[in-house]
């Protein structure tokens, strides 16, 4: 037996309850739309990321079949032809996620959790401007973010260190910074920060914490979500009430950094994936949680035993895992 097939009967052993109606076919099986968002947006490297790529080619459709998923077909962000002349990484990056942003939308409104597989944290703007704009009227929804990184990415260039891009998305959606990348990505207006729940971060710099000090983002530690506490589920229940619509954004890096050994970020003291699993499981109880996004998997070489691959199947098997439970 495989060990993605092992995750998958450990992982369906929970208990399980009715599954919500918007987010599963006649037969109460869950629905999931899977899409594809190659475009990095770094300067200095090559645009397209493998990652996404090779979160799919590693067995997600099989996988997820295994679990009784209905899948649709599989969707890929491109640029169009005429914006294939368009130059910025930044701005083509907008562009792409515009285009994540119009899929994330048609895919929910059908009734379909999608599952991002994500080149990094700055296609979280085109998946929130996606849900934001996924309701019945031309009103923008009010969508809610529980980011889950050892990072805050609440930078803005005024603050950086580094000078990356990865680093500031969360603060980009929240209307700090970047203005031009927003809107291209579909997200207008910003997102409130009481609105933004930061959970296992543990790595931030002084002028960005100074800004989480600052703002209305909530927090859960690490330990709320190995031990499911409490806490995890009074944010939950608070962005419940808050907003319309929720977004659940992972980068791998928030791991224990012997699951994702190739990734270039990683921080000590972070959950299993496992642990995550069950803390997505119970977030995803939630009626409202209709996305989930799976960003900075190592790849290829970075890979080598497939570690990370297992991870992040793990944690998706725990959002449908919870999405059952409804």
């Amino acid at each position: 037996m495989s060990l993605c097939r092992l995750c998958v009967l450990v992982l369906l052993c929970w208990p399980t309850l009715a599954l919500a109606q918007e987010v599963a076919d006649t037969d109460g099986d869950p629905r999931i739309a899977l899409v594809k968002m190659p475009y990095s947006g770094s300067r200095n490297v090559r645009e397209l990321s493998p990652v996404p790529d090779y979160l799919e080619q590693g067995g997600i459709v099989d996988f997820l079949a295994e679990m009784g998923v209905a899948l649709k077909p599989v969707e890929t962000v491109r640029l169009t032809a005429e914006e294939e002349h368009e130059y910025g990484e930044w701005h083509r990056l907008g562009l792409a996620n515009g285009h994540l942003a119009d899929i994330v939308a048609t895919s929910t409104k059908e009734g379909y959790l999608t599952v991002g597989l994500l080149a990094n944290c700055s296609s979280l703007l085109g998946v929130l401007g996606g849900l934001q704009h996924s309701g019945p009227t031309r009103r923008p929804l009010r969508v809610g973010l529980v980011f889950i990184d050892s990072h805050g990415d609440f930078n803005t260039p005024e603050t950086t260190l580094s000078g990356m891009l990865g680093g500031m998305p969360v603060a980009v959606a929240a209307g700090m910074a970047l203005t031009n990348l927003r809107l291209e990505s579909g997200l207008e207006p910003a997102l409130p920060t009481r609105y933004i729940v930061m959970a296992g971060v543990r790595d931030t710099d002084p002028l960005e914490q100074e800004l989480l000090d600052r703002s209305e983002v909530q927090h859960i530690s690490v330990a709320d979500m190995r031990d499911r506490s409490e806490r995890l589920h009074e944010q939950m229940e608070r962005l419940s009430r808050l907003t319309d619509v929720i977004y659940v954004h992972v980068d791998m890096d928030v791991l224990d950094p012997g699951e994702v050994s190739g990734h270039p970020l990683t921080v000590a003291d972070g959950p299993t994936s496992l642990e995550l699993a069950g803390a997505l499981a119970e977030m995803f109880e939630y009626e409202k949680v209709a996305a989930l996004g799976i960003a900075s998997t190592p790849s290829g070489e970075r890979d080598p035993e497939g570690k990370s691959l297992q991870a992040a199947y793990n944690l998706v098997a725990g959002a449908v895992q919870g999405v059952r439970r409804r």
